[in-house]
């Protein structure tokens, strides 16, 4: 029988261990990168952005005011010397590489940026860290869209094979392979490299408030819902792993904490997704954010030709909860319940940095959900 061997004496992101650290995050301008630098900055890090300008209008990046208290580079992470420059400049003790192109349908418009970005843009980020001897652990975020994709009924363990059908989920396969190369040829003390542990995570369909991406469900529905039309649905019975975007984020950090602690143990590829039953059809999201708003809300079925995207996908998320003590705190009933409240407050005219922080304060307030 395998030994487990626990990374992680805590079983949350620890304040005091992010406190004073020099953190570069890629991709901060997103809506999982504002969140996640809201977070760090809440607990003392010392956060270096570097993204492209806010993919959307409005953003969170700019509701919720993330630049006031980050050093914030506007950049392409296909320039490659852009990108070690500033890396070069903020000496991180720790870099998170979350820069993307995220989106399925996208990268069937895009595949050569998609390529270019979600490949190569790794490939930047990991050489760019060679150079920079303080950088002591290094986080890729991936997606659950990274597995080949063969539709059985059980969640995806982090030793199945890479693949993905689509230009997009095929990329982030690619990404993972990069990562996994780099890490035993350049950053392997055995191989006498650069010696910094180099961790992946794996998260499935984040959700949350903040999010206006375009041709991502909770953001259709919300815009459907503004313009008292109904949201047309493409793919109803598609089952994905929803989780709040702050779920994976807390893996992430937890994954950092690990890595700078036990190197040679942590650095390895982690899924971070909800509990079995928060594995839900597009349909059941899409009833239950009409139920939670009220009036005027309703769906129909989109059943125009479209791109081919995968029906079922879950993770295994039974690694994390045993080697890094991280585990769901919030089931999807409640995540969804966030994101109305968010979106009211933000359509009231509140201040969107104090309401962010006060969700953070009550996610991490929240006891981890337990396994099934």
């Amino acid at each position: 029988m395998a030994t487990v061997v626990r990374l992680s004496t805590q079983d949350a992101v620890d304040p005091a261990f992010w406190a004073g650290k020099r953190v570069f995050l890629t991709g901060h301008t997103g809506f999982k990168g504002s969140w996640l630098s809201l977070w760090l900055q809440k607990m003392g890090a010392e956060l270096t952005g570097f993204a492209l300008a806010p993919p959307t209008e409005p953003a969170l990046f700019d509701v919720a005011r993330v630049a006031d208290a980050m050093t914030s580079i506007i950049g392409d992470i296909r320039d490659r010397e852009m990108l070690e420059n500033a890396l070069v400049e903020a000496r991180p003790d720790i870099v998170i590489h979350m820069a993307a192109q995220p989106l399925v349908r996208a990268s069937y418009d895009d595949p050569v940026g998609t390529y270019a970005t979600n490949v190569m843009g790794t490939v930047h980020l990991m050489e760019a860290a060679r150079r920079v001897p303080s950088v002591r652990a290094i986080c890729i975020v991936t997606t659950d869209k990274c597995y080949e994709n063969r539709e059985w009924d059980w969640g995806y363990r982090e030793n199945e094979a890479m693949g993905g059908y689509d230009p997009y989920s095929n990329s982030k396969g690619c990404a993972e392979l990069v990562t996994s190369a780099y890490r035993q040829s350049f950053f392997s003390n055995a191989q006498g490299g650069h010696g910094a542990a180099v961790g992946s995570g794996r998260a499935g369909n984040v959700i949350g408030g903040g999010d206006w991406a375009v041709d991502r469900l909770i953001p259709d529905i919300l815009r459907a819902i503004a313009e008292e039309r109904p949201v047309l649905i493409r793919n109803p019975l598609a089952i994905r792993p929803w989780q709040h975007v702050l779920e994976p984020l807390s893996g992430y950090l937890m994954l950092c904490q690990a890595l700078w602690n036990d190197p040679g143990t942590a650095a390895q590829a982690f899924n971070f997704g909800p509990s079995d039953t928060d594995a839900r059809p597009v349909q059941w999201i899409v009833e239950r954010m009409c139920a939670l708003w009220g009036e005027v809300a309703e769906w129909t079925h989109d059943e125009s030709v479209q791109p081919h995207e995968a029906r079922y996908l879950k993770l295994d998320i039974s690694k994390a909860r045993a080697e890094l003590g991280w585990s769901p705190r919030w089931p999807l009933s409640r995540a969804l319940d966030s994101i109305v409240t968010w979106h009211r407050a933000w359509l009231s005219g509140a201040d969107m940095h104090s309401h962010c922080l006060a969700e953070l304060d009550g996610f991490t307030a929240t006891p981890l959900l337990q396994a099934a």
